[in-house]
């Protein structure tokens, strides 16, 4: 007779599905196998990445379109050191991350017999970038801890959870267990009391400004609706692009460290902050102090981060979306227009002074990319085309474009990223900016790409070195040693892997590849060699 028991690891994937994941990133080990064996009830679709970190960079990925948490099926020892990195990179950048991972059995534990994968405590390693970390001792805990994470993911600042399950208790029974979702805390609206404080700075204030970033990115029609009222420009950060729609007269580009910027946050008698921790990383190439001309408000969902390097005058914890409604409502009236475009339009033409040669390249081609691609997702690693359209890149909408130079900042990041954008948003195109170095990670990732039928732009810039960290080492006066490095043909490997490959010659060619791209279903490899008629092409 068959066995009918309801095991753990099949009760688990019903659990998540009634939490409305969707898909699932991992690579099947004998540890993990038995989380595979109630997939095929579910609706939940299956990507093998090449590599567990690619398994993270995806999720990464399809979390920051969606906003919804990539889950990760991940196996014991070597699975978890592979992906710890993705989950520093999502943990930097508060994105939602589930990774379930097995682990040795419950009386194996901590015994150091040599079990296969075996690690002192998994839990310890990946402390560090996750929300929490839990071993899951009784199948009965299930329901209980999977609720805490898709709090952390729905309620609090989004960050990785790890939950680890024995062996032995991934093969319990669960059969009576319900699969039905807890229902989960809204998020945490504003204090009142803080909310009028705000609203009484920013209505008295002549010269006031907004800093929009990541955590505020579900709050763009609130906080255009702010800017509006109060004639205020906005800087967004890297992962805030999007939130005023392109062309809005009120934006302003380049980055805090920039003059420009600093001399404007000075001169701001009132500097509205929501959903940014104002990091170093968005400060390329030298971070700066920076000096505020008037009360400061921050809202953000973590309490802590609000007390973190910059004192605020007015600390708002609470949800970006609802605090920004509440704020909106308590702002009265539009004041008449006045200052708030010319005083982006002075920022944005003082930021081009500063721009360096890099950023006319690859402003240029944006520009095609965004002629051929309108509306796409663009996914970058640490490459000199990143560093150079951070500086003014305007995004479609919010959840549209990020990149490793934020945060953590990983090389490899860029190209499972991408398909992770496109798995989340399957009807856009999806853009990976990369270098020849950081493609040299993950470049296994195109493999498993084709075999998901993923269909992305991947735009190399090839300059057969570690080029920004060259330069780096150039300036400081500093043996460039081990930043030179070989570099295979790009475009046979792509194609030896199941992909679309070319070298356009023109800028003609580089937009109809471009083009084309979002009509196959594999990814589109489009290499740019530096130094090339194309590169040149570019620069002119």
């Amino acid at each position: 007779m068959a066995d009918t028991r309801l095991t753990t690891g099949e009760y688990l994937v019903r659990l998540l599905e009634s939490y409305g994941v969707e898909l699932i990133f991992g690579i099947p080990g004998v540890h993990t196998v038995e989380l595979y064996r109630g997939l095929p009830a579910t609706n939940i679709r299956h990507i093998t990445p090449r590599h567990e970190q690619g398994a993270g960079f995806m999720a990464d990925g399809y979390a920051r379109v969606t906003g919804k948490p990539g889950v990760c099926f991940i196996v014991t020892g070597p699975g978890m050191t592979n992906i710890a990195t993705a989950m520093g990179q999502a943990y930097a950048d508060s994105v939602p991350m589930l990774v379930i991972s097995a682990v040795n059995s419950r009386g194996e534990l901590a015994m150091g017999q040599g079990r296969l994968h075996e690690l002192p405590s998994q839990r310890n390693l990946v402390s560090g970038v996750a929300a929490f970390s839990h071993t899951l001792l009784d199948p009965a805990q299930l329901p209980e801890v999977m609720a805490r994470a898709f709090t952390v993911f729905n309620s609090a600042r989004p960050r990785p959870v790890h939950i680890e399950i024995p062996l032995d208790v991934i093969v319990a029974e669960a059969q009576h267990l319900s699969a039905d979702a807890w229902p989960l805390p809204g998020r945490a609206a504003a204090d009142p009391a803080a909310i009028e404080k705000a609203a009484a700075i920013l209505k008295a204030a002549k010269r006031p400004m907004i800093v929009a970033g990541g955590g505020a990115a579900d709050a763009a029609a609130e906080i255009a609706a702010i800017a509006e009222k109060l004639d205020a420009p906005v800087f967004m950060t890297i992962n805030g692009r999007g939130i005023l729609k392109p062309g809005d007269p009120r934006t302003m580009t380049g980055n805090l460290s920039m003059p420009p910027l600093l001399e404007e946050l000075a001169a701001s008698d009132a500097v509205l902050a929501i959903g940014t921790e104002f990091g170093e990383t968005e400060m390329y190439p030298e971070p700066k102090a920076l000096t505020f001309g008037g009360p400061l408000i921050r809202i953000d969902i973590d309490p802590a981060q609000i007390v973190t390097g910059l004192r605020a005058d007015v600390p708002i914890a609470a949800d970006a979306k609802l605090a920004a409604a509440s704020l909106n409502a308590a702002l009265g009236d539009a004041r008449p227009a006045g200052e708030g475009a010319a005083r982006a339009k002075a920022v944005r033409e003082k930021v081009a002074a500063f721009l360096w040669p890099a950023c006319r390249t690859h402003g240029r081609l944006m520009e095609v990319i965004t002629r051929a691609l309108p509306d796409a997702t663009v996914a970058g690693d640490q490459t000199e085309p990143v560093y150079a359209v951070n500086q003014f890149y305007q995004a479609p909408q919010p959840r549209s474009f990020f990149n490793s130079s934020t945060g953590y900042g990983t090389l490899g990041y860029g190209l499972p990223a991408a398909f992770g954008a496109k798995l989340g948003a399957p009807n856009r195109p999806s853009v990976c900016l990369i270098g020849d170095g950081g493609l040299q990670f993950s470049v296994q990732e195109l493999a498993s790409a084709v075999e998901a039928g993923i269909a992305t732009a991947v735009v190399i810039w090839n300059n057969a070195s570690y080029g920004e960290i060259k330069a780096f080492m150039a300036e400081r006066d500093i043996p460039q040693i081990g930043v030179d490095i070989f570099t295979p043909d790009f475009v046979g490997l792509a194609k030896a892997l199941g992909c679309e490959a070319s070298r356009p010659a023109s800028l003609a060619e580089l937009e109809s590849e471009l083009a084309a791209s979002a009509k196959r279903k594999v990814p589109t490899v489009i290499e740019i060699q530096a130094g090339s008629p194309l590169a040149a092409a570019l620069t002119a």
